[in-house]
């Protein structure tokens, strides 16, 4: 059994960790993936980080052109939309959507063929990374691209109250924050492990994990301090 299919046991935690060490040691880091929790602010903190390097952001960007590549018909998947399965249409949401709900164009996927759509995903999700230069957030960005020695893994968290502040922030009622706050991050996690195999968010593939409420200027810095580190090691 591959590593996503292993149970996050110490001895696979060491494992891992001896591995993200070796495969990025003196690299020249061309890509970078930002995994978060909902509501965390990881979406700006990405754009951020894209401006500094002057990289091309992969965010709502990514999720357009997987509904451009399954080449569907937005107002016939809307017609449909009631025969959907609900428990399928809101993982694969969870897994489609950027940090900013309004953007998502779920509806406009090809929704009988998750399998179809996860491997657009991970088809563009390389292609990016072959294009280099990229800051890529979600979608199972740090999962797809776990062997490449040019890729650095951020994983961005917040306290439950601070996501709510912030979906709050962004125009969401206290009552709709709450309610994203406790299941989004609970939907991507089945939706990860029904399709990849692994237990979200798999910590032990990620270079940096940090809380965002250190606030942005400083998860910058200390994102590109550690790409920094592992480049000069």
């Amino acid at each position: 059994m591959g590593p996503y299919g292993m149970k996050p046991t110490r001895q696979l935690h060491d494992l891992a960790r001896a591995w993200l060490d070796n495969i990025t040691r003196g690299s020249t880091i061309r890509i970078l993936t930002i995994e978060r929790e909902y509501g965390s602010g990881a979406a700006e903190i990405a754009r951020k980080l894209a401006d500094r390097l002057g990289w091309k952001l992969w965010d709502q960007l990514l999720t357009d052109e997987i509904a451009h590549h399954m080449e569907c018909d937005p107002d016939q998947i809307e017609k449909h939309g009631e025969r959907i399965d609900p428990l399928y249409y809101r993982l694969l949401k969870s897994f489609l959507r950027g940090s900013f709900e309004g953007n998502l164009n779920a509806p406009q996927m090809q929704m009988a063929d998750a399998e179809g759509i996860r491997r657009v995903a991970e088809q563009l999700v390389m292609a990016a990374a072959d294009e280099g230069n990229a800051v890529i957030v979600g979608r199972g960005s740090a999962y797809y691209l776990r062997d490449r020695s040019d890729s650095f893994h951020v994983f961005v968290y917040a306290p439950f109250e601070e996501r709510v502040r912030r979906l709050q922030q962004e125009g969401k009622s206290e009552q709709e924050a709450i309610k994203l706050a406790e299941t989004v991050d609970c939907d991507r996690a089945e939706f990860i492990k029904q399709y990849f195999g692994i237990e979200w968010p798999a910590r032990h593939f990620f270079h940096l994990m940090i809380n965002s409420t250190m606030g942005d200027t400083a998860v910058v810095q200390m994102v590109l301090d550690g790409v920094s580190a592992i480049q000069n090691n």
